[in-house]
């Protein structure tokens, strides 16, 4: 028999708010965080709109206490929720809780300014904070994790993985606990590149709409509490959810694009579902990875009908609020729907008008409350096929108050 595990603690900040009561108070009132960029530097500031985190990197160093210096955002933003999150746990971590931290932008956003001062030898310390694991190593360092801890980039996968590591290093009995997530900062080089692309919307974006031009981008950091079972039975806890299933596919059909069919899609949401032991009619809501661009919402779309076969399972994207946050776009869905499950609560696509005519589903359009949810399957797709599906499910009545 497999080991049970259970979330435990949450911290999350995103455009639609600074902690998870803030995401949930905003998902239930339609309020979407996308909108014109305040702190990012770019000439596209009026060009596209994003999802950003209305607080400067110095308003948050003041926050969080740090001595005065210059920090990526990637960074300050990961500290913010990881601390949040052992606050909320209570929690000092020790020799038996690791660390997995997502990222696609690592310290980029800081670093991507000073490329011409790196040519001429200036500012060279700050060149320390552009890979991908400084953040990480950062967090580990100000809340001081004493044992494994690693950082995954798989693109907008990302934080999904790291669910999966994490399980799996409980299950084999290496960690008790593992705090898992992903954060990722507006930056000019990530616009600029899925500008390249041309899958921006110049407007506010509409996940499986038939008129969707592309998607919004967002910036975000969340990280969940895995813990076991005896973990949580010692510990004065209480599980808020339990992550039941989960799998990891590759199409491998593109450097960017999903397969026309969806195929590592339908690979990822079934395989999640059988190690769940599920089915899909078990399943109340799927948080979709909809991002609003043409090639993901058809593809994903066609395999949530083979997934589906008729059945009348509700789907929304809730990147139509947060924007697409990359690499932690998995742990801050997964963060939403804990939020789901504890609330009875689905949150609909925003911006959707117009079925698209290629597929007979469409996503939800309006919110659905007092809608009992025992689980809920959340799909995070990244560039070259690698998708990755989570299963996450109501805690039984043995684990609750």
């Amino acid at each position: 028999m497999k080991k049970r595990i259970f979330i435990t603690a949450m911290g999350a900040i995103s455009a639609i708010g600074g902690n998870p009561d803030e995401h949930i108070a905003s998902l239930r009132a339609g309020k979407s965080g996308i909108g014109w960029v305040d702190h990012l530097t770019t000439v596209h500031r009026r060009d596209f709109p994003f999802g950003e985190i209305k607080s400067s990197n110095a308003h948050l160093a003041e926050k969080l206490k740090l001595a005065a210096g210059e920090y990526s955002r990637t960074a300050l933003l990961g500290l913010w929720s990881v601390k949040q999150l052992l606050d909320n746990a209570q929690l000092i971590p020790d020799e038996r809780t690791g660390l997995i931290s997502a990222t696609t932008v690592g310290g980029m956003d800081q670093t991507e300014h000073y490329l011409n001062d790196y040519l001429q030898g200036n500012h060279l310390e700050l060149a320390r904070q552009h890979p991908l694991g400084y953040s990480t190593e950062f967090i580990a360092r100000q809340l001081k994790f004493k044992s494994y801890r690693t950082t995954l980039s798989t693109a907008c996968s990302s934080s999904a993985n790291a669910f999966i590591l994490g399980s799996r290093l409980i299950r084999s009995n290496m960690l008790d606990r593992v705090v898992v997530g992903g954060v990722d900062a507006l930056s000019a080089f990530t616009l600029n590149g899925f500008n390249s692309l041309m899958i921006l919307d110049k407007q506010v974006c509409k996940p499986f709409d038939a008129h969707r031009q592309g998607l919004n981008l967002g910036e975000a950091s969340a990280y969940l509490l895995l813990e076991s079972e005896e973990s949580l039975n010692n510990s004065n806890r209480r599980a808020l959810a339990e992550f039941s299933g989960f799998s990891n596919a590759n199409d491998a059909y593109h450097q960017t694009a999903s397969s026309p069919e969806g195929n590592g899609a339908f690979s990822a949401m079934s395989m999640a579902l059988k190690e769940a032991q599920l089915q899909i009619e078990d399943i109340q809501y799927i948080n979709a990875h909809g991002t609003g661009t043409a090639n993901n919402d058809l593809s994903e779309g066609r395999a949530l009908e083979r997934l589906l076969q008729g059945k009348d399972i509700p789907f929304s994207s809730t990147k139509s609020f947060t924007g697409h946050t990359l690499g932690a776009a998995g742990a801050i869905e997964a963060v939403i729907a804990v939020l789901c499950l504890q609330n009875n609560f689905i949150p609909a696509s925003l911006n959707h008008t117009t079925a698209m005519p290629e597929l007979d589903i469409e996503p939800l359009k309006n919110n659905k409350e007092n809608i009992p949810l025992k689980h809920i399957l959340s799909n995070s797709f990244g560039f070259g096929g690698n998708n990755s599906s989570l299963v996450l499910s109501s805690v039984k009545s043995t684990y609750e108050d």
